[in-house]
């Protein structure tokens, strides 16, 4: 972190996403020498998708121009300052639904110019990054698994706001297949936390499901064959609890086996685990058994937040990047790094 990147007295950074189907908008203060403190965080969760078993984008971006400015004086109120405080705005420009993401990110770039202050065009996974090493006071090297409704990706950071791609999924994202099963086998939506609490009472061993991508070379996921068998198995009579505990043991088994052995290739020593995903019970501990040092992003960080775009703001502060242009859009597809 060069001198002139560190702020001579605290400097308070709003962040904004709503990349899918939560608003969220945090407050975020940086320190002058470094340290991050999560202020306030505030979500509204929809859940007018329940009925559908998955986000419907037109209903999502409604949602969010609906609730966006309640959700924002609800964060500031939370970390106890006024927008007049406010020494920069970060809001995430993509991965996600890009009518989602239009309302957040035309939001933010209006108080930044309202205000006169810096605004950052956030990119989503750098956020679910950010709320983990954060918490763990990190700085590079390291590894990065996200691992969320939409993402499953494994990066190495050789340095701080360098992301290089060493693996991601080929098919369904992890989170994506814990909801299609757990709507498979009638347990409820968001599949995650539904899945976890199923496979609590469930024999974990009763149904035979075989990993992923056995012998690669590399550390790339796929869910797609977990899917199938699953739905096999529901078709052949299987309870939902044992389908609930045999996916979820499989999937973080998976999980865990490729990260470990990319890090073991790298050579790195630690490795931040973020997204949705990251909250199950199972895969933390699975995690804790090896001898890797993992970090988890705090309380209420996990999922898609404020919180983390504005960590990812204050990043950008620290390192000395140059504040976003405002006449950038939105983008749907945005890869974070190239393989």
């Amino acid at each position: 972190m060069s001198v002139s990147s560190v702020p001579t007295a605290p400097r308070l950074v709003l962040g904004i996403d709503t990349s899918c189907d939560d608003t969220g908008v945090g407050v975020v203060e940086l320190a002058p020498d470094g340290t991050l403190t999560v202020r306030s965080n505030r979500v509204w969760s929809q859940t007018v998708h329940a009925r559908y078993g998955g986000v419907m984008p037109e209903l999502a971006s409604r949602e969010h121009v609906e609730r966006i400015a309640d959700i924002t004086r609800d964060a500031l109120a939370e970390a106890g300052v006024t927008l007049s405080d406010i020494g920069a705005v970060a809001a995430t420009s993509g991965p996600g639904l890009v009518g989602a993401l239009l309302v957040g990110l035309m939001y933010g770039k209006g108080l930044a110019q309202a205000l006169d202050v810096p605004f950052y065009a956030a990119h989503h996974l750098e956020g679910h990054i950010h709320a983990a090493a954060a918490e763990g006071n990190l700085q590079a090297p390291y590894l990065a698994l996200v691992v969320s409704g939409g993402h499953t990706h494994l990066f190495d950071v050789p340095r701080d706001g360098e992301y290089v791609l060493v693996g991601a999924t080929k098919d369904d994202a992890a989170g994506e297949a814990f909801d299609k099963i757990a709507r498979l086998a009638g347990l409820g939506y968001p599949g995650g936390p539904a899945i976890s609490d199923a496979a609590t009472r469930g024999n974990a061993d009763a149904v035979l499901l075989k990993e992923p991508l056995q012998g690669q070379k590399g550390f790339d996921f796929s869910f797609s064959g977990l899917k199938t068998a699953a739905l096999l198995a529901h078709r052949a009579g299987a309870k939902p609890e044992d389908l609930a505990a045999s996916f979820q043991r499989m999937a973080v088994h998976f999980l865990v086996k490729t990260t470990v052995r990319a890090a073991e290739a790298t050579g790195r020593d630690t490795v931040v685990v973020s997204g949705g995903v990251a909250a199950n019970r199972a895969l933390r501990e699975a995690f804790a058994r090896t001898d890797l040092r993992v970090v988890f992003p705090g309380a209420g960080l996990n999922t898609d937040n404020g919180a983390m775009i504005a960590l990812a703001g204050a990043a950008a502060l620290q390192q000395g990047r140059p504040a976003s242009a405002l006449d950038g859009g939105a983008s749907a597809y945005a890869p974070l790094a190239n393989v």
